[in-house]
């Protein structure tokens, strides 16, 4: 459960951190940071998800791109 609360959050941050860099300055070397960090995350919290529910359902509403995390905590729960 602590590893997908991980995840989950560092998916948000990393999400928010890269489309704040995309609307303002746009630095290409805080999107070449940030981006394998954030896909990391992502399939870690797809990866949780499954260990944690074994439901083909959570596991699913896990992989939505923006909110995946979020919401996949909040069914573990």
């Amino acid at each position: 459960m602590r590893l997908l609360r991980a995840a989950a959050l560092v998916e948000l941050c990393t999400l928010l951190a890269l489309l704040i860099n995309l609307a303002t300055a746009h630095v290409p070397a805080v999107a070449s940071l940030l981006g394998p960090i954030h896909g990391c995350a992502y399939l870690v919290v797809i990866g949780a998800t499954w260990h944690l529910t074994r439901s083909g359902r959570t596991t699913l509403l896990a992989a939505i791109p923006v909110v995946g995390g979020v919401v996949a905590l909040r069914q573990v729960r």
